[in-house]
């Protein structure tokens, strides 16, 4: 039996999506965000995690690759705790 697609995660997926290209229309945004964790070369980093949040969020949107993409998710938000801890 096919699992109905949930419009709520397609929605968190294709927002955190835009999060992610707001990185590179609007870097200078996540700048007081970003700095505590990465303090050098701050805007090589906001760019980086522009592109990962993209990714990520295009594939929470998408049922067949929601389960890889949360997995995905858990490894980027570990990685990013970490260089906030590291830098503090």
């Amino acid at each position: 039996m096919p699992r109905k697609d949930s419009r709520a995660a397609k929605f968190a997926g294709l927002a955190l999506a835009g999060v992610g290209l707001a990185h590179f229309t609007s870097p200078q945004m996540f700048e007081p965000i970003t700095k505590p964790a990465f303090p050098r070369r701050t805007r090589q980093h906001i760019y980086t995690n522009g592109g990962i949040e993209t990714a990520l969020g295009l594939g929470l949107s998408a049922r067949r690759t929601r389960p890889l993409a949360v997995v995905g998710t858990i490894g980027y938000l570990a990685y990013l705790a970490g260089n906030a801890a590291r830098n503090r």
